[in-house]
């Protein structure tokens, strides 16, 4: 089964399918690594809301998840994860090198999102270029 589509109701499907963890041993493990998209959003809401940006523990979550699932899936998950903080989100993969032209069918409506179509963040891209 090919998963073109993702969104919340084959989330945990598209994830599990992508997971190449060697070192994990139960589920437990998995679902771990799934909260560190909870985290990032609980980060850059941090950020929205106070100013506070903890730009290498964002990095940290995003380099571990791209480790664990892949470029192509990680990215997906993490737009679809991630709706609303797109332009916090996009500086940091675009320092890693890993924002795609577009973004493969994401959210309920299935659409494509286009990398050109969102802002950066100024004060993210600043803070990024100082690591």
């Amino acid at each position: 089964m090919v998963i073109d589509k993702l969104d919340e109701s084959n989330f945990f499907l598209y994830a599990a399918k992508h997971y190449t963890n060697p070192y994990c041993y139960d589920t437990l493990e998995f679902y771990d690594d799934l909260n560190r998209f909870k985290y990032l959003k609980r980060l850059f809401s941090r950020y929205q809301e106070s100013g506070e940006l903890k730009e290498r523990l964002i990095l940290n979550h995003i380099i571990v998840l791209y480790n664990i699932f892949g470029i192509e899936p990680a990215t997906r998950m993490l737009f679809l994860k991630l709706e609303g903080f797109h332009k916090y989100l996009k500086p940091f993969l675009v320092l890693l090198n890993y924002m795609p032209d577009v973004v493969k069918s994401v959210g309920i409506e299935g659409k494509d999102i286009l990398s050109s179509d969102i802002a950066m963040d100024q004060f993210i891209v600043e803070q990024l270029r100082k690591i």
